[in-house]
């Protein structure tokens, strides 16, 4: 087996270490090209990453423009402790407000670990949007298999 089949994490390791985490990169593309990179909350539901923003951002605008998005989970110091998701896919932008309500509640209770925090206030939900990131390519790492100390 070759490093790289060696590192990889199970589908079950890829879920819990997305449960773990709180927060992902959210790269898109500028209109000259060039990458743009975020630190975004998120929620994952069965594979499916959904991050909230506002409507007028520039993330929001490259992803109009173009839906080609990457989105990296990763964590740990050395090199062998690296642990990592990356998903590559089209970014859905979704505007329904039910959606957007229902879905920033789970993203805001996830952050907090409350379920019962205060509803979300009407002026600032007409301004956001929910991105969902539909996977295409999902690579994945646990440099900790390898058992090594580098």
């Amino acid at each position: 087996m070759n490093r790289r089949e060696q590192i990889k994490l199970t589908p079950d390791e890829q879920s819990a270490f997305l449960r773990e985490c709180r927060k992902v990169s959210l790269a898109t593309l500028d209109k000259e090209g060039f990458p743009h990179l975020v630190a975004m909350n998120f929620v994952a539901i069965d594979g499916t990453i959904y991050m909230s923003s506002y409507g007028k951002a520039q993330k929001v605008l490259n992803i109009r423009r173009n839906p080609k998005v990457a989105v990296m989970a990763e964590s740990g110091k050395s090199y062998a402790q690296l642990r990592g998701v990356m998903i590559r896919g089209n970014c859905e932008i979704i505007e329904d407000r039910e959606t957007v309500t229902k879905l920033m509640g789970a993203i805001r209770g996830r952050d907090t670990g409350d379920a019962q925090m205060p509803a979300i206030p009407e002026q600032i939900l007409t301004k956001r949007v929910i991105l969902k990131v539909v996977p295409k390519k999902v690579t994945s790492w646990d440099h900790s298999k390898l058992g090594g100390r580098y």
